[in-house]
């Protein structure tokens, strides 16, 4: 075990329908020597959960991770990408191996749940929030000055173009570079590499949209340097994905229907108003195209199901042992969850009028919504001169003075893809390309943990 070395890169939203020899080149060349699956997901189909069932080769049952957020019962507040490694209830696969090799070493390279996990090397982004109310972006790392070190060899990380309207190429491009780094200086002997790239477009303009070519054009050749360079170190490799992305054109305000039959509290702070999550008897966070639903009065869950089960564009509404069916069986899940149709998603807005939005929700701000916001991706087509207001603004933050970049649009059809159901359509399913002779036995996402174990016994 000593010797080997094995790096999984995770090409987010990679599906076997998106590879072909005039776009994908190098990955479809591997297929002559690796072979593909095509993997069962799991629920929900989101990136937390997806990577917790990898690394840990169970359900949300068992790992714990219902989704990028929940509802935190003790802090009665939905909270969103968190990052404590602690939150992840299950042993990780570099534990079970360094628990067999003491010698065992492991690298995270942006994969979740990256801060204070007991891996030898990490690097997560983490921004700093000054108490004047600027956002600095930066990393964080293990051993102290790794991320540091590594950008003094290769450039400052693109922060930028990891999330928000400019997200694209150039951070999986940068992730990729330090990756090869890190591998030649400390040679771990499992490296975990996350490449998000096709998760943005792939979300803006729908999986159907001719320019996502030019996306799978970038991102074949970020993959082709990466797995040349850890081939190079004499390291093996495996492609994974989490979930394909479907074309949707329906979005479903799920807190709004709560709202309307008066289950939701609303705070009403400085003109705007806030969830009030701890107060409401009945409130969804939502992710993409599941919603967990948490209820107050137990006794009302059979009415709120009902409910929600008529509302078009909610495809079912499960409770009780259905959630463990689907491996959802929680005590952080919701009371019910809620499951968009194919060609649907759900919102987190909650406000009737737009005017009384939370001053958060037309910025980036992934942390205070109470649900995922796709709409970060895009700036507000409704504003005049969008650029030179955002030059103004950061302009007036190095002058010192507080300035929010309210530039986000509260449009949700400029929305075209989406995922989180469990699909029985490969085209919209996860995958694996591998040349390990145990990838025949794999057959869902959770099996990347048995068969990463098994290269190295």
């Amino acid at each position: 075990m000593q010797n080997k070395k094995l790096a999984i890169i995770n090409v987010v939203g990679l599906t076997k329908g998106l590879i072909s020899a005039e776009d994908t080149p190098y990955i479809h060349g591997l297929l002559s020597r690796y072979q593909l699956k095509v993997l069962k997901g799991v629920f929900p189909s989101v990136t937390t959960t997806a990577q917790s069932a990898m690394l840990t080769g169970k359900n949300a049952s068992e790992h714990g991770i219902v989704g990028n957020g929940w509802y935190f019962k003790d802090h009665a507040e939905v909270g969103f990408w968190k990052q404590a490694s602690n939150l992840v209830q299950a042993p990780r696969l570099w534990d079970t191996l360094k628990g067999l090799n003491k010698y065992f070493t492991c690298a995270n390279s942006f994969w979740w749940y990256n801060m204070y996990s007991t891996v030898d090397y990490s690097i997560t982004p983490r921004p700093h929030y000054p108490a004047d109310g600027r956002k600095i972006p930066d990393l964080y790392s293990f051993p102290q000055g790794l991320h540091e070190k590594l950008e003094e060899k290769i450039s400052k990380f693109p922060f930028f173009n990891f999330w928000g309207p400019k997200a694209g190429i150039k951070s999986s491009q940068w992730i990729a570079e330090a990756a090869i780094e890190l591998h030649k200086e400390h040679l771990p002997n499992l490296h975990l590499i996350y490449l998000p790239h096709l998760d943005y477009n792939l979300q803006k303009l729908g999986p159907n949209n001719p320019k996502i070519k030019e996306d799978l054009v970038k991102i074949d050749k970020v993959v082709e340097r990466l797995c040349s360079e850890l081939q190079a170190l004499d390291t093996e490799f495996m492609l994974v994905s989490e979930y394909g992305i479907r074309p949707v054109d329906k979005a479903i305000h799920i807190n709004k229907i709560l709202r309307n039959e008066h289950m939701l509290t609303i705070r009403n702070s400085l003109g705007f108003e806030l969830l009030d999550c701890g107060a409401s008897d009945a409130f969804a966070a939502a992710d993409h195209q599941i919603a967990h639903v948490y209820i107050q009065d137990k006794t009302r869950i059979d009415e709120i199901k009902t409910l929600l089960e008529s509302q078009d564009g909610i495809d079912k509404v499960i409770s009780g042992e259905q959630k463990g069916q689907l491996g959802l069986d929680h005590e952080r899940a919701g009371d019910l969850i809620a499951i968009a149709e194919k060609n649907a998603w759900f919102t987190y807005y909650y406000w009737l009028d737009d005017k009384k939005a939370p001053d958060f929700a037309r910025t980036i701000d992934i942390h205070r919504k109470p649900g995922y916001d796709p709409l970060e991706m895009f700036l507000d087509p409704n504003i005049p001169f969008v650029t030179g207001k955002i030059i103004w603004k950061l302009l007036l933050k190095k002058l010192g003075f507080r300035s929010m970049l309210d530039v986000i649009p509260l449009t949700p059809h400029l929305i075209k893809g989406s995922h989180g159901r469990i699909e029985n359509n490969e085209l919209y399913q996860p995958i694996v390309i591998s040349n390990l002779k145990e990838v025949d036995s794999v057959k869902s996402l959770k099996d990347i943990y048995s068969l990463a174990l098994s290269y190295f016994k």
